[in-house]
């Protein structure tokens, strides 16, 4: 539960960042392998997911929440591999 409220922080952050209207991003990380890109999109109020293992592909959020647990389970799935 740590983690997630860590990730849900971090995501914040990139919100109140944004709010000089500059998209800004973050990486997450596993023992230092990049395992997604997180983008706030200030003009749209969105997040987006770059999964670097699927070869960069891209997926929008509009929920705070939802962002956060979609990256929980990337970690999680970088942790298991």
């Amino acid at each position: 539960m740590s983690q997630l409220l860590g990730i849900i922080q971090r995501l914040k952050s990139l919100q109140e960042q944004g709010e000089q209207g500059e998209t800004q991003q973050r990486y997450f990380e596993y023992n230092g392998k990049k395992i997604c890109e997180v983008r706030y999109l200030p003009k749209q109020d969105t997040f987006e997911i770059e999964v670097m293992k699927e070869n960069g592909s891209t997926y929008p959020f509009d929920n705070i929440d939802i962002t956060a647990i979609e990256i929980f389970e990337l970690l999680q799935e970088a942790v298991q591999e």
